[in-house]
């Protein structure tokens, strides 16, 4: 195996899940139907993506046979020419623990054709977190609106007056700017001035979409999604059908926001007794409440302005074993590779940022953000010091997700299967069986077929098909 796969599917197999830019399927049963999307998905997202054919991610990335190799690539390749425009691809032989894989390097589709369509439906996909989905037409807008300079936060809010900032943020907004830069936009001494310089308001006194977002008693009025949509999944304990649990719409100005998105998390994340070497005691948050509200701060900040996103809101979704932050809008003017490494600052909202490096939380009065690029390093610290691996970024161009994963990773349904429960899997994957049929193939007795069907049923790994009076088989779930 080559050492960059190795490295891959090291970290694939460290992980327990795909990545953004990676797609496993076993393929032992011939090339799925799944790939439409993924090969749209991966075309349309920044940087394009990788497929490896012959990996089983249920059983832990374990290599499997695949009946075809040849077979599977041409099938590849003449799927990529059913995409508007075609999806470019350099498919590969490889070998994973000594067995065959194919992998497939897709390549990104040109900014100015995205986005990559399956021409038959003209629908086109994008990566998610956890799956592929198609675009909604706004959506698609958005990747021709990514062609062109982000200006939507200069203009003007109709309807919006200067009594309409609210005026406990507005002041202590004033005093940053005139502490902190006396000599640039601090020497302008009438409060009009310095607001108009600022980009808050325009020249006749109405507010800009910066100044209110920033600084508004209420910008819902004018933005009724820019707020955050938090919850958390219902526990095991909770009634049966129950959907969500702590769940809450956040609104109000930036800043304000901030200080109910922090309140929210101390009432929501689980909490550990931790003693330290100094012999003191603490409340250790699952997740570490320096690193949410950077993660919360750049994703109001950040978040596409534009009218294709004015009915999304930024998310906060708490899952048992992970937190997932996601707003409307791709990283502009930096990969994810760049994150929090060589002081890289680029900002969609150039105006907003600019304002919220004054303005201050009013419950704790701690600035907004320092726009120093020191944000992503906090985080990486920060979770570093709790025992966390680094959040997983995730950049679709019109989304812009983090990921942060509890300390240890629940252990996937197929991981520690016994061997004869992994031949019965095994034998699955070329279609549909009988007991009798699985019995006579792996040369095993009744009652370890019918115990092994049991096992892989409980892990949702396979499903059976028929009933009385009618022939019962056995078919995988997975591909």
């Amino acid at each position: 195996m080559d050492q960059d796969l190795d490295e891959l599917v090291a970290r694939l197999r460290a992980t327990r899940g795909d990545y953004d830019d990676v797609e496993v399927k076993s393929a032992a049963g011939g090339l799925p139907q799944s790939l439409t999307s993924t090969l749209s998905a991966l075309a349309n997202h920044p940087g394009g993506g990788t497929i490896i054919l012959g990996l089983d991610e249920a059983t832990g990335f374990r290599p499997v046979r695949l009946s075809d190799p040849q077979a599977l690539k041409q099938g590849l390749a003449g799927k990529a020419r059913s995409f508007s425009p075609p999806v470019r691809l350099a498919i590969r032989d490889a070998e994973v623990d000594g067995i065959p894989v194919i992998v497939a390097r897709v390549h990104e589709c040109d900014p100015s054709a995205k986005p990559c369509r399956v021409a038959a439906s003209g629908v086109a996909y994008m990566r998610g977190h956890d799956g592929d989905f198609p675009l909604s037409a706004l959506e698609q807008q958005a990747f021709l609106v990514a062609r062109q300079p982000p200006l939507f936060d200069r203009k003007p809010v109709e309807g919006a007056a200067r009594e309409d900032l609210d005026e406990e943020l507005v002041a202590a907004f004033l005093r940053s700017v005139r502490e902190r830069d006396p000599q640039g936009l601090g020497r302008f001494n009438e409060d009009a001035e310095l607001l108009r310089r600022a980009g808050v308001t325009l020249p006749d006194g109405t507010p800009t979409v910066a100044g209110v977002l920033a600084m508004g008693v209420h910008p819902q009025e004018w933005f009724p999604r820019f707020v955050i949509q938090a919850s958390a999944e219902p526990l095991s304990s909770d009634p049966a059908g129950a959907r969500a649990r702590n769940q809450t719409t956040i609104s109000g100005p930036i800043p304000r926001m901030l200080d109910a998105a922090m309140a929210w998390a101390r009432r929501v994340f689980d909490t550990t007794i931790v003693s330290t070497p100094d012999g003191t005691v603490h409340d250790r948050p699952t997740y570490p409440y320096v690193a949410f509200r950077e993660i919360i701060a750049n994703a109001l900040l950040h978040r596409d302005l534009d009218h294709w996103s004015e009915g999304m809101a930024t998310e906060v979704r708490l899952r048992r074993d992970r937190l997932i932050v996601s707003n409307p809008g791709g990283l502009y003017g930096i990969t994810v590779e760049r994150l929090g490494r060589d002081a890289v600052t680029s900002a969609r909202n150039a105006r907003l940022v600019a304002i919220c490096q004054h303005v201050r939380t009013p419950e704790t009065g701690a600035r907004v953000v320092e726009a120093l690029a020191t944000g992503i390093p906090i985080v990486n610290q920060v979770l570093a010091e709790a025992g966390l691996r680094p959040a997983h970024y995730i950049d679709a161009a019109i989304r812009f997700t983090v990921v942060i994963q509890q300390a240890v990773p629940p252990m996937r349904p197929g991981e520690d299967l016994n061997q004869t429960e992994l031949r019965v899997y095994d034998a699955l994957a070329a279609g549909g069986r009988s007991a009798a049929e699985l019995k006579h193939e792996l040369s095993l007795s009744a009652p370890n077929v019918r115990k092994a069907l049991r096992e892989l049923r409980s892990r949702g790994l396979v499903e059976q098909l028929g009933g009385p009076g009618r022939p019962t088989t056995y078919r995988r779930l997975t591909d």
